[in-house]
């Protein structure tokens, strides 16, 4: 059911309003829904808009520490189970992603790597030099090796934010057109005067939570993509190097960081990169250093045609962890934001462990080291 709002009264109640039908608050919405919770999903836009839309739809697992290392496996284990049937449906691909090492220290690097994720029981294959170009045969001569991580995946993420928010629909859901202008004690207002009812409020709008929420401690991080025509056999894996994890979560500063998928079409996504801005405008400059470093590790996308560049925001907490779970100063308020370029990996266990705990029932993975307390207990000890 889906309802556009204009002025007049509205008399609909809900138990949860969602704002935002991005991935994250359609995930959401089915799981809150599936318990059996009049839930309302309020959106400004087209479902699955906003970063969703701007994103690569990498599946990865990340191992910048041990709690994302566990939020991205969990969540990654959870869309194997929910693509197995109908993968065409989400557009899901099992490219598997290989961490390059330019020489021998980053190969080390590539020995740690394999380390802890067998600890964890995350497959993974460590390349030498002749393994690597048996797979990518269009890198750059001289890569030292590489790791590869077969069970990393990409889909389309409007698709899939699509496919969750009919299946949110289908379980009892209602769709509502309009923009969420400010947080009342029972419910929310809409810019064209209206209120909506909800005991509860689950805040998935991404970088604009802040528009709601002024006192989250998340920035808007910004991001270039580019998609090439099609170039069928150029690419097999996600390829990433090795620095990428350095660079993407770095407090300060510009940075690229070589970042390619390929697309089921035959196309080539090509990232990355990340400014602490909140300008949508193309920068040129830091375009052409993304460009620049893709070409170098695989010189023959010198030679594709680049049909479209795009930006997008992420939204990044200062410990790169997102919020899942209540604002500890407004009640009956919860968050499920903040995860800057791993949205889409995580926007199902997102929503387990923030259904696990608006339902009062225990989680599959601790939720203690993604909920918000933690943000903002830090954000006041530092004023």
């Amino acid at each position: 059911m889906s309802v556009i709002l204009s002025n007049g009264a509205f008399a609909m109640a809900f138990d949860v309003l969602i704002i935002g039908a991005g991935i994250v608050g359609a995930a959401c919405a089915v799981e809150l829904a599936t318990a059996g919770l009049r839930v309302a999903v309020i959106e400004c836009d087209t479902p699955g808009s906003g970063a969703t839309a701007a994103g690569m739809g990498h599946l990865v697992v990340m191992d910048d520490s041990e709690a994302q290392i566990a939020l991205t496996r969990y969540s990654q284990i959870l869309w194997h189970a929910l693509v197995q049937d109908e993968p065409e449906r989400y557009e899901y691909a099992r490219t598997g992603t290989i961490w390059l090492a330019a020489d021998e220290e980053e190969m080390q690097a590539v020995s740690q790597k394999q380390a802890l994720y067998t600890a964890h029981a995350i497959a993974s294959e460590v390349l030498d030099r002749v393994q690597l170009y048996a797979l990518e045969p269009h890198l750059r001569p001289g890569l030292t090796g590489g790791l590869l991580v077969p069970d990393d995946g990409v889909v389309y993420p409007p698709r899939c934010a699509m496919v969750l928010l009919e299946r949110a629909q289908q379980r009892g859901a209602t769709l509502l057109y309009g923009n969420v202008v400010q947080l009342l004690p029972d419910g929310v207002q809409l810019e064209s005067g209206e209120r909506v009812k909800g005991e509860a409020i689950v805040i998935a709008n991404g970088a604009r939570a802040r528009d709601l929420v002024p006192e989250m401690p998340i920035r808007p991080k910004k991001g270039h993509l580019v998609i090439t025509d099609r170039y069928p056999g150029l690419l097999h894996h996600q390829l990433v190097e090795l620095g990428y994890i350095k660079n993407a979560h770095a407090a300060s500063g510009d940075s690229v960081s070589f970042n390619v998928q390929p697309r089921g079409t035959g196309q080539i996504l090509i990232g990355s990169s990340r400014q602490f801005v909140d300008t949508s405008e193309i920068d040129y400059s830091i375009l052409g250093k993304m460009l620049r470093l893709a070409t170098s590790y695989l010189p023959d996308l010198a030679q594709c045609s680049c049909i479209r560049i795009w930006t997008g925001f992420r939204a990044a907490t200062p410990d790169g962890l997102p919020l899942i779970g209540p604002h500890p100063h407004r009640a009956g308020v919860w968050l499920a934001t903040g995860h800057e370029g791993l949205g889409i990996t995580t926007s199902l266990a997102t929503a387990r462990l923030l259904a696990a705990q608006m339902l009062a029932q225990p989680p599959e993975i601790p939720a203690e080291p993604y909920l918000p307390a933690r943000i903002f207990q830090e954000a006041t000890h530092h004023e």
